[in-house]
């Protein structure tokens, strides 16, 4: 039989644990949002692809630095091709089909996966460049 200290102890040890496993799995399943400042620091060390979802109008009107344009019915139509590295953040005008993108590609089995809080609205918003043109 347990006595109390052995308990309290096995008690306090899954109180401890627990949280890392829940973030774990949480984390593993899921696409991360970024702000754009978080968005701009990940970019800057050249450790995510930048995928713009937008169409060709859209991408014109002002992207991402280093973000390149893969209109989302690309993307449906060939997500393998279309996607270079695991670790890859979604950019669309506000969030939504960045989104949609981006669960594509989990399903598909990438891990890193983020969406750009607010898309190109919110980069433009917090002071970011835009790019004219192609």
């Amino acid at each position: 039989p347990l006595t109390r200290r052995a308990v309290r102890f096995y008690g306090s040890a899954i109180k401890d644990i627990l949280p890392t496993i829940t973030a774990s799995a949480i984390t593993d399943d899921m696409v991360a949002t970024l702000s754009p400042t978080e968005a701009l620091e990940i970019i800057s060390r050249d450790e995510v692809d930048v995928v713009d979802v937008r169409d060709e109008k859209e991408w014109s009107a002002g992207h991402i630095p280093q973000a390149r344009l893969v209109p989302l019915d690309q993307l449906r139509a060939n997500p393998e091709g279309s996607l270079r590295r695991d670790s890859i953040i979604f950019v669309c005008a506000k969030g939504v089909r960045s989104l949609t993108a981006a669960k594509l590609a989990e399903r598909l089995g990438f891990s890193k996966l983020y969406n750009l809080e607010g898309g190109t609205a919110g980069w433009a918003k917090a002071g970011l460049p835009l790019v004219q043109g192609a």
